[in-house]
């Protein structure tokens, strides 16, 4: 494994532990404000498949070459919950959110970014592992 595999693993562990953070946001599924504030992706059982798929990224850190598609499908779901964070963020105001709970304005205030993020980061691992910008 060379630096930059090492590097990538690293990657994925690190997204991994970002969706694992929710626990601390929901304080372990006990704050109650934020899925008041989006009760279809945000409900309890939403939070916990964010843990879940934290593991899944943790999972594959060493051996993403050989599940390139999930990658791909780890990009799908980052742009998924990014694309619902802006609007999220665009139909709400977040301000009311840390007058109710400062951690669960928090969440709403960084999860988007995260999502972003990680979505580039899995967007481009994907194109490495298939080498679709090398000509034949």
């Amino acid at each position: 494994m060379n630096i930059q595999d090492k590097t990538i693993a690293k990657g994925f562990i690190l997204s991994g532990l970002m969706n694992l953070t929710v626990l601390i946001f929901s304080r372990f599924f006990s704050n109650s404000t934020i899925p008041e504030y989006d009760p279809v992706v945000m409900s309890n059982f939403g939070l916990l498949m964010i843990v879940i798929w934290g593991l899944a990224y943790i999972s594959i850190a060493y051996d993403y070459e050989k599940v390139k598609w999930l990658v791909a499908v780890f990009a799908i779901e980052k742009s998924i919950y990014g694309y619902i964070w802006i609007k999220w963020m665009l139909d709400n105001n977040v301000s009311e959110v840390y007058e109710k709970d400062i951690m669960a304005g928090l969440f709403y205030s960084i999860y988007g970014i995260n999502d972003l993020i990680f979505c580039v980061f899995f967007l481009l691992v994907f194109i490495k592992t298939t080498n679709i910008t090398k000509v034949p």
